[in-house]
Formats: structure tokens, C-alpha cells, sequence
């Protein structure tokens, strides 16, 4: 009786085991498909290549311009914790810049509280001011906005921007920004 039972309990564990391992795999395959259909966006996403761009630096020369975390963020494209950045609940009337080269990427008037912790717009200031790139990385389908001008990584462009002209939402890296005050 005694070799009974414990073949018994094997069985449950084994078919604990394999109704998790189940379960996982169902969520995964969800988040993949559902991820997957978001993105691309537009017709218009763009393989990275530095060539592309009009701003030409080499590794040296942005790390003596950025600071460590800005040279992370621009040209490594980490990304800054959420509700950090100055630019988050920032309001003022002006235009948002690209910290790495000046290049002007988003108006305030197009800036909305979009609640996830990092400056949102439903625009760019042109559509040539941003490039779009698939971006496949951690396990997702995104698309990548990097400045047109330098290649610098921004963030990223989702199409949730619910209730805004567009429906979209630039989530943009605040370090990633400087920001010119409208002039009166």
C-alpha cells in the first residue's frame, strides 16, 4: 500500500507540474500574439543604420557631450525608470528637442498625462523629425522612435494614445529631451 501512495503523489506533482507548464505556455503564446498585433505601426519603420543619419559622432564624442545615463539611454537605448523624468509632469508652452542634437521632435500642445510615467505625445512636430524601427527585443514586437536627425533612441510609439487626435502614444525617455520655452 505504502508504494502505492507514493506513486500516487508522483502522479499529482507530475500533473501539477504539467498543468503550470501548460498554463505558461498559453499565457505566452497570448502575450506574444497579442504584442505582435500592435506593431508595426506605419509603413514607414526603417532598419537602424548610422548612415542614415545627418548627425555624425563617434562614441567618443558622445560621451563627452552626454552625461552617462543620457549616452545610455540615446545610444544604447536603455530607458529611464517611469515618474523620474523632469519632463513627466512638465507643462510649459514650447518645443521638445533632442538632448543629442537639437533637433526639434515634439510640441507641447501635443503632450498629454497618459499615466505611465514618462512624457507622452499623440505626434511629432513633423513626420520626418522622428524614424520609427521595428524592435523585437525582450521577447516583444514594439516600434522603436529614434531621432530622425541623430539616430538617437527616444522610446517608443503605441498605438493606445486613446482619446487623442491621433490614437497615438509617443512614450518618450525625458532624458532623451531637452526643451525650448515658447518665446512671448
Amino acid at each position: 500500500m505504502y508504494q502505492t501512495n507514493t506513486k500516487f503523489k508522483r502522479f499529482n506533482i507530475v500533473l501539477r507540474l504539467l498543468k503550470i507548464l501548460v498554463f505558461c505556455l498559453i499565457n505566452t503564446a497570448i502575450f506574444v500574439d497579442v504584442s505582435c498585433q500592435s506593431a508595426p505601426l506605419k509603413n514607414n519603420i526603417t532598419e537602424m543604420n548610422n548612415e542614415n543619419f545627418d548627425v555624425q559622432k563617434t562614441d567618443g564624442e558622445w560621451k563627452s557631450q552626454l552625461s552617462d545615463f543620457e549616452y545610455e539611454v540615446l545610444r544604447n537605448k536603455a530607458t529611464e525608470r517611469p515618474y523620474t523624468s523632469e519632463y513627466e509632469t512638465f507643462w510649459d508652452e514650447g518645443i521638445y528637442v533632442c538632448k543629442g542634437c537639437g533637433a526639434e521632435l515634439f510640441e507641447s500642445k501635443t503632450k498629454f498625462d497618459a499615466g505611465c510615467g514618462w512624457p507622452s505625445f499623440y505626434q511629432s512636430i513633423d513626420k520626418k523629425a522622428v524614424k520609427e524601427i521595428l524592435d523585437t527585443s525582450h521577447g516583444m514586437v514594439r516600434t522603436e522612435v529614434v531621432c530622425a536627425k541623430c539616430g538617437g533612441h527616444l522610446g517608443h510609439v503605441f498605438n493606445d494614445g486613446y482619446g487623442q487626435p491621433t490614437g497615438l502614444r509617443y512614450c518618450i525617455n525625458g532624458i532623451s529631451l531637452g526643451f525650448k520655452k515658447k518665446e512671448k
